[in-house]
């Protein structure tokens, strides 16, 4: 039996409006290129891909399942700008057949730096999911799957059962993504890896008619997980949700890909499909993993220097929170909000400088013309941050 567990992130930031060093505002967010993309994402994957979700748990009787992590930056946007798409996933929720996943509330980087700031992070984004989808998660993934030691001894610290993470290979060496592991500083928290072969078929290679495997047909990658059988229980398929309909346009087939898959991969033998609960419930752990250094699921490295890779990104995360203290303690809820919407790990992405190593991806849905035109406008509303925190000292 090999069981596949569909993962999905969905993720919105709160982007920024060219600030300039003669702004005296404190709206720092760009309120209407937020509303049209998040309407955009909306019509072209967040709605249809819900629909597809619901008629697929419909069509096979409960038997298929998905879980998901929706940060609180998408939930707040889509409260503003596309309410049907929140009362969508409740309508999932209400299934029974999907899961919430925890992460940080602001999609933020905070473990690396506070970490008493990622827990109250992750704290909220708990009872935000209690609240919306009555939910209390028992999985946690860090923003981009950024994973060591010191995060599962945190998390099961915090109660969490297993936390989702990237099978790197260099992590991995011999051994499978397809297999539960335990962390070596842990009691029992398990880990989940993303197989991120298979993961990638879907999310990046889809639609490219050069890739020697095109076209993908839900037979063919039934075929491909069927392999797992009598080496590993899990076909962990870890993505972005965006991949359903704006990574991959609904022109190359991508929903047709969705609704036929359930079908084929259950028609292989006993394959079937779990949440993250239900594969940790089922399979047992096969062995230990060490995981003494940063790792994400971002780029060829699978490492962080996609959001510390210059010292741009650096510099600005230094200056970020070297304010935590003096804006914790302010007691001014707008600021504290301000301040953690400005965490979220979209803005050091824009300012990625590996644009030749990694092409396109560093660019979607990105406002900046260069990354430095990024850390400009970031560092001026950082500015206007500790002017902010001056006038209300004095």
């Amino acid at each position: 039996m090999a069981s596949v567990v569909f993962y999905f992130q969905v993720h919105q930031p709160f982007r920024l409006r060219r600030y300039s060093i003669f702004d005296s505002g404190t709206n720092y967010f760009d309120d209407q290129a937020n509303a049209d993309i998040c309407r955009k994402v909306a019509e072209k994957c967040y709605l249809p891909a819900n629909a597809t979700i619901a008629e697929l748990i419909g069509a096979h009787d409960g038997r298929f399942k998905v879980s998901y992590s929706i940060t609180g930056m998408a939930i707040e946007q889509f409260r503003l700008y596309a309410p049907e798409v929140l009362e969508s996933f409740q309508a999932l929720a209400a299934t029974g057949c999907v899961e919430f996943i925890a992460e940080t509330y602001h999609h933020s980087l905070a473990f690396l730096y506070r970490r008493d700031e990622f827990i109250d992070q992750v704290q909220m984004h708990r009872e935000l999911m209690a609240d919306i989808f009555g939910q209390d998660p028992q999985v946690f993934r860090n923003t981009e799957l950024t994973y060591n030691n010191d995060l599962a001894a945190v998390a099961e610290e915090m109660g969490f059962r297993a936390v989702l993470t990237e099978g790197a290979d260099h992590i991995l060496g011999y051994r499978s993504p397809s297999f539960l592991y335990r962390a070596p500083n842990c009691r029992d928290l398990r880990l989940l890896l993303k197989h991120y072969r298979l993961s990638d078929d879907i999310a990046f290679r889809f639609g490219n008619r050069q890739w020697e495997s095109w076209p993908l047909t839900a037979e063919k990658f039934a075929d491909w997980v069927d392999r797992i059988n009598g080496n590993g229980y899990v076909c962990n398929l870890f993505m972005d949700y965006e991949t359903f309909g704006e990574h991959q346009w609904a022109d190359t087939g991508i929903f047709e890909f969705l609704r036929a898959l359930p079908g084929a991969v259950m028609a292989k033998g006993d394959n079937d499909f779990l949440t993250v609960s239900e594969a940790i419930d089922r399979y047992p752990v096969s062995g230990e993993l060490d995981v003494p250094h940063m790792i994400s699921w971002a780029d060829m490295e699978r490492d962080i220097s996609a959001w510390l890779g210059n010292s741009m990104q650096a510099n600005a995360l230094y200056e970020l929170y070297a304010l935590t203290d003096a804006v914790r303690g302010s007691n001014d809820a707008r600021l504290i909000e301000d301040w953690r919407k400005l965490q979220t790990s979209d803005h050091f992405y824009y300012m990625c400088t590996k644009y030749f190593a990694d092409g396109d991806v560093h660019k979607y849905f990105n406002p900046y013309e260069s990354p430095y035109d990024s850390y400009i406008n970031y560092m001026n509303i950082l500015d206007s941050i500790r002017a902010r925190l001056g006038q209300a000292a004095s």
